[in-house]
């Protein structure tokens, strides 16, 4: 069983790293193709390429500038350490994570980086911004998804190998980022639960900020317990959520919360 999750826009590169373990990124040769486009703009081009305020635009030119390898924990941080949006504060492995905790994400979670195509959690990254969805000219085309085209495809075919349990992958990452997957040379069953939440009595519905802390909760439950069979997913209880199988689907599992 594999797990995919999102990258995150804020980053935590100030706080106690929680683990000494690392590794380096699989894709990072492809990384440097990227970085020496993106080291090429200027900090207006990079305003109008991914829409952010000049001051933002400022400090990811800086790091474009100052992005090199060899990454050492002095110069980077673990992939699951450094995002810090919310679903890694729904994973929660700063607080909750044992060392056995983080072996066991190496072998079934991986992040879906714009940057650096597939991360497993303990790859070193340095700053960066650079979401899937930009559309960066490079030689191999017009946008992200085409530069990474099979490439994230094809890791995932490999890490599915050699992950423990069925061959599943979990998807709790956003379809900006899953788009770069091709399903249907995966060779396995794609599962994508969904959380919705009411207020009120309203009908149920899917609301980012809460399904996003959600799919994370979900990620950090299935590796803190070990899950290896889908069978057990009805089971996930946290932050409120109850499984409904009237809703769900063998693809698509639902959660609700009032």
């Amino acid at each position: 069983m594999l797990i995919v999750v999102s990258p995150a826009k804020a980053l935590d590169f100030e706080s106690p790293l929680t683990t000494k373990k690392y590794s380096q990124p699989i894709m990072l040769d492809r990384s440097t193709e990227l970085i020496e486009v993106m080291a090429q703009k200027s900090p207006s081009e990079l305003e109008a390429l991914m829409s952010i305020s000049p001051r933002l635009a400022e400090i990811n030119f800086e790091r474009f500038q100052d992005w090199e390898p060899p990454f050492r924990l002095e110069n980077s941080r673990q992939a699951l350490l450094a995002f810090n949006g919310d679903t890694y504060t729904g994973i929660d492995a700063r607080d909750s994570f044992t060392e056995r905790d983080y072996t066991h994400s190496q072998k079934t979670l991986r992040i879906l980086s714009g940057l650096y195509g597939v991360l497993r959690p303990l790859d070193l990254i340095q700053p960066y911004r650079l979401e899937m969805g930009s559309k960066l000219p490079t030689p191999r085309g017009n946008d992200l998804y085409t530069f990474w085209a099979d490439r994230i495809t094809d890791q995932l075919k490999d890490d599915l190998k050699s992950s423990p349990g069925a061959k599943v992958l979990v998807n709790c990452a956003s379809n900006e980022y899953f788009n770069s997957v091709d399903t249907d040379q995966l060779n396995a069953k794609v599962i994508t639960p969904s959380f919705l939440d009411s207020k009120d009595g309203a009908p149920h519905r899917m609301v980012s900020f809460f399904a996003k802390r959600a799919r994370g909760a979900f990620a950090g439950w299935l590796i803190r317990n070990r899950v290896k069979s889908v069978n057990v997913f009805p089971k996930f209880d946290l932050l409120g959520y109850v499984f409904d199988p009237e809703r769900s689907t063998s693809e698509s599992p639902v959660f609700l919360r009032s």
